[in-house]
């Protein structure tokens, strides 16, 4: 029938509620800047390069069921305080560099984290 509008089905609503699942959805991914190294002291002294690299794992059972985390929310600061600690000596680092890999393995998945930079040591007056 001209004029009469089918039940059930209201387009803009449909279309206005698809368009804000992909915003959250999308806003979701998203992250600010966060700051893995203390801000360095006045006064310091290269000593070199400095790596470290910590693992954690989300794991149990197959994909869909990775939830557990084993070890992944203090990798970040594990890795910094190896690569502190690489370099005898030093206190902090400067110039510093992250990269995280990922692999699967029996239970679930593996997450590195390598954080890279120039030992430093403060040097007092």
């Amino acid at each position: 029938m001209p004029g009469s509008r089918q039940q059930g089905r209201h387009p803009a609503l449909t279309g206005g509620l698809s368009g804000v699942a992909v915003a959250v959805a999308l806003a979701g991914c998203a992250s600010g800047f966060t700051t893995i190294a203390p801000e360095p002291p006045a006064r310091y002294e290269v000593l070199g390069t400095a790596t470290g690299k910590a693992t954690g794992s989300l794991g149990i059972l197959s994909t869909a069921f990775n939830f557990v985390p084993m070890g992944l929310n203090s990798r970040v600061q594990r890795a910094y305080d190896a690569a502190v600690r690489s370099v005898p000596g030093a206190t902090g680092l400067i110039d510093v560099t992250l990269q995280e890999d990922w692999f699967w393995w029996v239970i679930g998945t593996g997450r590195t984290v390598t954080i890279s930079g120039q030992a430093i040591r403060e040097v007092r007056e």
